[in-house]
Order: structure tokens, then C-alpha cells, then sequence
């Protein structure tokens, strides 16, 4: 750990900065108790928000302490891990397909750029080659169909 990091170490009640994670309690908006939110260090959306426990005087919140900044930072990262694995299910799309007598697998790649999204529709041979390869449309319905037309009309070529 560098001089930098652990000059941004922070350990305090209501603010926890550590291991490049904040949690910051925070007054419940939906009601009146607490809840605590963590952020992942560079973004400025929370990654987790989620009830916070209220403190013995049954007014102020529990104290953040390192046992409950690990077990928010393990919650936090599982959920970040969540999204991102729906997100590359959303953006990769895969069906395989006999073409010839052989196994083809057509795999659909979504490239969400905001100025020209398109998808990368390819074809593997069962050797892991790739047969051809197109550019569609963002919204093209890979299926079994369409891959079967696909490959009955040569791949394109």
C-alpha cells in the first residue's frame, strides 16, 4: 500500500473508505430509519443501497465498524459481479447449429457505441475457426432459424 492510499483510508462512523469502496450512511428516504449506500471508488452511482441498523438510542444509526465494511464490501461486489454477467449475456448471444453435416456455432455480439451500435454475427466451425463473419443490425434476433438461413445461403459469401 502506498503513502496515497493510505492517506484516503477513511474509518469513521457514518463514512467508510477502504480497499477502493465507500459506504456512507445515509438518512432513509422511504422512511425513518437509515440506510447505508457503497460505492465502488470512480463511480458516482452506488453500487449497493440497502437498510442500515439503528443505533441502541433507537435515533442515530449503528456505527460502521470493519466487520460490517467487509460484509458490505463482499454484497457490493457480488451485486456489480451480478450486473456485469447480465450485461455480457445481453450483448452476447450464441446457438449452435449442424451446417454440412458439422456442429457450427453462430455467435451474435452486440457492440453498444453510441454512435454506431451494431451487432458482429460469426460462425465457428467445431475446430473453433471462424467460417464468416457479418455486421447486422443491434436489434438482430439470433435464433436457430436465423442462424440456419444464414449458413443455407453460404454465410454471406
Amino acid at each position: 500500500m502506498s503513502a496515497d492510499d493510505s492517506d484516503s483510508l477513511i474509518h469513521e462512523a457514518r463514512l467508510w473508505k477502504d480497499d477502493g469502496w465507500t459506504a456512507r450512511v445515509i438518512k432513509n428516504e422511504d422512511d425513518e430509519g437509515w440506510a447505508v449506500a457503497m460505492f465502488k471508488d470512480g463511480k458516482s452511482e452506488p453500487a449497493l443501497v440497502g437498510p442500515w441498523t439503528m443505533g441502541r438510542d433507537k435515533k442515530n444509526p449503528k456505527p460502521l465498524d470493519a466487520n460490517a465494511f467487509s460484509t458490505l464490501v463482499k454484497t457490493a461486489s457480488e451485486v456489480l459481479r451480478r450486473h456485469e454477467q447480465q450485461r455480457h449475456a445481453a450483448l452476447n448471444k450464441s446457438v449452435s447449429i449442424t451446417h454440412n453435416d458439422a456442429i457450427v456455432t453462430v455467435m451474435l455480439t452486440i457492440v453498444p457505441d453510441d454512435d454506431d451500435p451494431h451487432g458482429v454475427l460469426k460462425a465457428i466451425d467445431e475446430y473453433d475457426n471462424e467460417i464468416a463473419s457479418k455486421r447486422v443490425a443491434p436489434n438482430f434476433s439470433l435464433t436457430r432459424a436465423s442462424a440456419n438461413a444464414w449458413a443455407d445461403k453460404g454465410f454471406g459469401r
